[in-house]
């Protein structure tokens, strides 16, 4: 198990301990919401729903666009509603990292479209 850990770290140029802190608190996470699973990607490590593509930041989103009404939200994302209910109590919990995540995702949108507009501005 520690060369598995070592290697894990070595591939994602952190520290043994500090790979092993992050799976032993992920890992109390997901003993605690148990329909949360966690994602590496572009945005970085997120809570995402368990059998699902969604990050709980995209159900907490649509959750809020839908007037906090986690019926409609399972109905518009087809999943469960208790996939939805296990998002916000997730997000109840750790609100502030869940945000902190959304706003770099949205900053690193905003930056990627303006990039593209600037591109075919020279394009046309």
């Amino acid at each position: 198990m520690l060369a598995a850990l070592e290697s894990r770290a070595r591939e994602a140029g952190e520290t043994a301990t500090a790979v092993a802190q992050r799976y032993l608190e992920e890992g109390l996470r997901m003993d605690r919401h148990p329909l949360v699973v966690f994602r590496e990607g572009a945005g970085g490590r997120r809570p995402a729903l368990a059998g699902t593509r969604l990050d709980v930041a995209h159900v907490v989103e649509t959750l809020r666009a839908s007037g906090n009404l986690a019926g409609d939200t399972a109905s518009y994302l087809d999943i469960p509603e208790i996939a939805v209910r296990a998002a916000a109590r997730y997000y109840a919990e750790y609100q502030d990292e869940v945000d902190a995540w959304l706003e770099r995702v949205h900053a690193a949108s905003a930056r990627e479209h303006e990039a593209w507009q600037r591109e075919q501005a020279i394009l046309a």
